[in-house]
């Protein structure tokens, strides 16, 4: 069923993967450049990944098992981000000239707070069935 808790945590976060990265700067360089997610291609297309598995997970509704693969997946490849924007934010210099790293860089750690969310909802709703299914 669409109007699961779990659709709602899905959607967080194909919509702050598919829209915040463009919003807000992931990190601004030392000579005052701002750095978007669309400024770096390999970012650019885990974001999208990002946003496109969360919504095909959405419509795995039928099958909870997929959507839960679907969801781990989703993990890994904001793990992989997480992991990126870690290595980068020690590889910015933080001396006189000061470079500030952005608000972007935590979408991965909220993207990554929400699957969780979601896939416990989802591990529920099987056990529901589950339960219901051995009662027959």
């Amino acid at each position: 069923m669409i109007q699961r808790i779990q659709t709602l945590f899905l959607v967080i976060v194909a919509i702050a993967s598919g829209l915040l990265p463009f919003v807000f700067k992931l990190w601004e360089k030392t000579d005052g450049g701002a750095v978007y997610a669309e400024d770096n291609l390999w970012i650019l297309l885990s974001f999208l990944t990002v946003a496109v598995l969360a919504l095909i997970a959405i419509f795995q509704f039928r099958k909870r098992q997929n959507q839960f693969v679907i969801n781990r997946l989703n993990l890994i490849v904001n793990l992989f981000l997480l992991g990126f924007f870690v290595y980068q934010s020690l590889n910015l210099s933080g001396e006189t000239t000061v470079s500030e790293k952005g608000i972007g860089m935590l979408i991965p750690v909220f993207s990554i707070v929400f699957l969780v969310l979601a896939n416990r909802a989802i591990k529920k709703d099987e056990d529901l069935v589950k339960s219901v299914d051995r009662l027959r």
